[in-house]
């Protein structure tokens, strides 16, 4: 399934990461356990394991250290979605879990532009790559019902260089059928 990102597929999303805050190609990435934890070999050092540790370590050698918050409130958000993204949601495995997930952060991004609010974040990329799997099997009823959740993926997607390869999720903003 090409152009799917999601859970297991860690070492894609830092392929895609890396490709989007314009780093050379040259880290290896290999996946390590039954859950496929993304592994970082440094060239000199000790390798790296897990998708927001090695997601953080590629924003700071890019010099883009405004994407993990510029305030400490501000960080400590982008900290608590990168965690939401590998507790709840690549860990969630039923309907249910992905309806409550969607609800919340439905609820929470209602008067938000980004996750951290006003500021675009790696957590807003590591969200959107977490989420692309879900959101594309979504149907219009359903991207309607979490409407909130909709206008940022769509906002994120379009964001230059993040999407990439990814295929473009289409939001129709349809009401034919609850005219009168």
């Amino acid at each position: 399934m090409a152009g799917v990102v999601g859970p297991g597929r860690g070492a894609e999303e830092l392929s895609l990461l890396e490709k989007s805050l314009g780093l050379k190609k040259g880290n290896k990435y290999c996946s390590q356990g039954e859950r496929k934890i993304p592994v970082l070999q440094t060239n000199n050092g000790p390798s790296l394991t897990g998708l927001t540790t090695i997601a953080m370590h590629l924003v700071k050698q890019a010099k883009r250290d405004q994407l993990l918050g510029s305030t400490a409130e501000e960080k400590a958000i982008v900290q608590q979605w990168l965690e939401y993204r590998v507790t709840q949601v690549d860990k969630q495995s039923s309907k249910e879990e992905t309806r409550i997930i969607l609800k919340d952060l439905n609820s929470y991004l209602e008067d938000k532009v980004y996750v951290t609010g006003n500021n675009f974040t790696l957590a807003d990329i590591l969200m959107y790559y977490g989420l692309h799997h879900i959101i594309a099997d979504l149907t219009v009823q359903e991207k309607e019902k979490y409407l909130n959740v909709s206008r940022w993926f769509n906002h994120i997607q379009h964001y230059p260089g993040i999407r990439q390869h990814l295929s473009s999720i289409v939001f129709f903003k349809n009401r034919l059928y609850n005219a009168h």
